[in-house]
């Protein structure tokens, strides 16, 4: 009899620990993600496909939150998401909401919070806050190198010549994150098109469809012969098939909205960091502070070519990826631009951001601009010739 009673004794702790969690605690894993728009944002529906695709991958429950702003809105979504929902970790999207992650963060500091974008992870102080991002820039001088050959077929063709090689870029703020995007861009067109300059008109909002379109219109009526964009909506797009100007986009592919000038388009790949995120939790192990992905881990992603691309130019983008992989291509080398007509060898740039944005850290050695090395997100903030900034909104 007592030996009966023992095995059902046994029997009733195996089921009452598989009811808790258990040994399942892993499998029962929740991720919460605080997203600044929701789908209609090409910036924040490649963070919500990753993180399905993430959270499907590796078993877990992901729970979204979408329309947060940049404000105190984001602290209390992260509070909700882990008292209400019991969120592991805690995954913010926008560089704003920074500040009010790092606020919930130090109020559970059993909880788990990774910030794309941010800064202040490396000086926080803080074991569960942590920053990510990837070497975009890859993928933007890739997209310029397309850039580049769509306007030497211009050229060659007699529609454009060489000094009439003037590309436009619709920018949201003057952050170090666009001007590193922008910059790359023109150093992968300039590498093939040596005469090609840029105008850059800013919005002042990451998302305002209406700006993005007037935008791009004032930089085509401007003499911009060809547009690309770091901005989340279709209005820069749209305009650029409506005048009938080539485009290269961000975040997604516009193909199927626009046909006729659609080239490509560049964008981070966020499911390889969700999934690293998920797995250290999991194992009980720590997450990097500042995580930075790239074209090797497949951080770095392109769409495939436009039907309005110019001839070799699949060719070329292989040989110009292949070069990026193996460090032979360097897409801020100093030897390929300069500043006030001088090149640089040492550039201080700020890493450890402070409220006046103080340069602290040297960021060139060996004749490169060595950016996300230092923390994951760009800092990058040189100004080069060849671009010139129309309007400044930060």
């Amino acid at each position: 009899m007592k030996r009966i009673l023992a095995v059902l004794l046994a029997v009733l702790m195996l089921f009452t620990m598989a009811s808790c969690g258990g040994n399942n605690e892993a499998d029962e894993l929740k991720v919460g993600f605080i997203f600044l728009h929701d789908e209609n944002s090409t910036y924040d529906k490649n963070f919500i496909d990753a993180a399905v695709e993430a959270c499907e991958n590796m078993g877990v429950t992901m729970v979204q939150k979408t329309q947060i702003p940049e404000s105190n809105a984001c602290y209390d979504a992260a509070v909700e998401l882990i008292e209400s929902d019991g969120c592991d970790i805690i995954f913010a999207d926008s560089f704003g909401h920074e500040n009010f992650l790092l606020k919930a963060a130090a109020e559970y500091p059993d909880v788990q919070f990774c910030h794309a974008t941010g800064t202040q992870a490396h000086t926080a102080g803080l074991d569960n806050f942590h920053n990510a991002f990837a070497h975009i820039y890859q993928g933007r001088y890739l997209a310029g190198v397309v850039a580049g050959m769509k306007l030497n077929e211009m050229i060659e063709a007699g529609t454009i010549t060489a000094d009439k090689a003037k590309m436009g870029y619709v920018g949201a703020f003057t952050f170090a994150e666009v001007m590193s995007g922008y910059t790359s861009f023109y150093l992968g067109a300039k590498s093939v098109c040596p005469s090609v300059t840029m105008d850059v008109k800013f919005t002042g909002s990451w998302y305002d469809e209406q700006l993005e379109k007037e935008a791009a219109q004032a930089l085509i009526a401007g003499g911009c012969v060809l547009i690309s964009q770091h901005a989340d909506s279709m209005g820069a797009p749209t305009a650029c098939e409506t005048a009938g100007v080539p485009n290269v986009s961000y975040n997604g592919s516009t193909a199927a909205a626009c046909p006729e000038t659609f080239l490509i388009s560049s964008r981070i790949n966020w499911v390889p960091y969700f999934e690293y995120m998920i797995t250290q939790v999991k194992n009980g192990a720590a997450i990097d502070v500042d995580w930075a992905g790239d074209l090797e881990n497949g951080s770095v992603a392109l769409t495939d070519l436009g039907t309005a691309v110019a001839a070799g130019t699949a060719e070329k983008l292989a040989e110009v990826e292949a070069g990026l992989k193996d460090g032979t291509v360097k897409v801020f080398d100093t030897a390929t631009f300069t500043v006030n007509g001088e090149k640089i060898d040492s550039y201080t740039a700020d890493v450890d951001t402070d409220d006046k944005f103080t340069p602290d850290t040297e960021a060139v050695a060996n004749g490169i601009f060595e950016e996300s090395k230092h923390r994951s997100a760009p800092y990058f903030d040189v100004r080069i010739d060849g671009i010139t900034l129309l309007d400044e909104k930060y």
